[in-house]
């Protein structure tokens, strides 16, 4: 980016000086007199006006450009060329998705499941330096996607997400184990397991405290999230004439999930509605921001020749007129 900046801006101040040289300018051209008196004037209206008339007031305007100029040059003008040299210390973040048969419940909009997928998209949206995988578990876990920055593909990948896609279940131990094993090689300085789920281990062979202390030896932080509104929630009931929601209570294992974040130096949410499941989200996107680190470089260029150029020309253009066609009689 090229700008100009002046080295010695005070000199500036000069051209206050031009306000009352040109106030007796003015004053001293209306109380002009005439060096030759005549009775009358009449005869001189109807005379043609050449080009001496309208550059009566030439002079003064050339004086005034060359100082201003003058002046200009030697407040050093100078262009600057400046650029920056950017890095940026990325985080390599994978989310562990529960997609177990209870996360149809209806406690958010428009259940569990699509609630999670749409906020997870937003906050992957919003990470754009970051590399982000995915996992997913239920009563087994997978990996939907490795970590990557083609987060285009990443959040199709999302919106194929469907409970029932593997054994039902909730295996918190082998889905956080997964995204452990996803993570433990990175060179990222900092890397992250955002695991949310809605109930309590009851299958794996991975216990969520184990995979979480294999989490604290890879120095990966573990975020964890609990969904699910407080007491029972409606959930959908197949029967012989259709589907029809039916209460169950809701059970989530939070001392579990609460060891986790504090093993791993992460922390412990819990979602009940929508909106706060969009605030935990942009909790956990300001507690893990990529550090960019600016260098900025410039270069200047002095460049008051040009104005010294034009004040010199000015000048020389206001004497030679001033001693030529532009003359005064005595």
């Amino acid at each position: 980016m090229s700008s100009i900046e002046f080295a010695n801006p005070e000199y500036f101040y000069f051209l206050l000086l031009l306000l009352p040289f040109i106030a007796w300018y003015i004053f001293k051209d209306k109380n002009a007199q005439a060096s030759i008196q005549v009775s009358t004037v009449k005869s001189f209206n109807a005379a043609p006006r050449t080009y001496k008339y309208y550059l009566r007031h030439a002079l003064i305007v050339f004086r005034v450009l060359a100082i201003a100029f003058l002046i200009t040059a030697l407040a050093r003008p100078q262009s600057s060329n400046r650029f920056e040299n950017t890095s940026t210390e990325g985080i390599d973040i994978v989310m562990s998705l529960d997609i177990s048969s209870s996360m149809l419940a209806r406690d958010f909009e428009p259940d569990r499941l699509e609630a999670a997928k749409d906020v997870a998209t937003q906050f992957i949206t919003g990470r754009p330096e970051d590399k982000i995988g995915l996992v997913i578990f239920s009563g087994e876990s997978f990996t939907q996607c490795p970590l990557t920055t083609d987060h285009a593909v990443l959040i199709n990948l999302f919106q194929d997400i469907q409970s029932g896609m593997i054994e039902d279940g909730t295996a918190i131990g082998l889905g956080l184990a997964n995204a452990v094993n996803r993570l433990k090689d990175s060179q990222a300085k900092s890397k992250v397991v955002i695991l949310l789920t809605d109930g309590v281990n009851n299958q794996g062979e991975i216990a969520p405290l184990t995979a979480a202390e294999l989490a604290s030896t890879f120095g990966i932080r573990v975020y964890t999230i609990g969904i699910g509104t407080m007491g029972e929630a409606p959930y959908p009931i197949q029967t012989a004439f259709g589907i029809s929601m039916r209460n169950m209570p809701v059970k989530i294992d939070e001392e579990v999930l609460n060891k986790i974040a504090d093993m791993t130096g992460g922390k412990y949410f819990r979602a009940t509605d929508n909106n706060k499941l969009k605030a935990i989200y942009a909790e956990i996107d300001k507690l893990e921001k990529s550090k960019i680190e600016v260098r900025q470089y410039s270069t200047k260029s002095e460049e008051y020749l040009l104005f010294a150029f034009l004040g010199a020309f000015f000048l020389l253009l206001e004497i030679a007129l001033r001693n030529s066609i532009l003359r005064n009689i005595p």
